[in-house]
């Protein structure tokens, strides 16, 4: 295995990982961002306010993402799989 190959590995799981996190943490940015307004807007600043809706939104988030999310991480397991079938000693 040469170095440009773990490079290549590595780059590929950190896209990855940003592909996978970025949609989630967007959603819960903008419904914090949403929620702060509205709790400037009414002077009520409750901590669960920010938390409760938070949770649920991403949790509906990656039920609905669940699919896609599990498909790129199989077809990352399977590009390493073949990696690792091509790499001669």
């Amino acid at each position: 295995m040469t170095q440009d190959i773990v490079l290549e590995v590595f780059t590929e799981a950190i896209i990855l990982a940003f592909k996978l996190a970025v949609p989630t943490l967007l959603i819960a940015m903008l419904v914090g961002l949403v929620i702060a307004i509205l709790q400037a807007a009414t002077q009520v600043h409750e901590q669960t306010l920010t938390f409760a809706p938070k949770a649920v939104i991403v949790a509906l988030a990656l039920l609905a993402m669940g699919p896609w999310m599990c498909s790129s991480i199989i077809d990352f397991f399977n590009y390493i799989m073949d990696l690792m079938r091509n790499i001669t000693l």
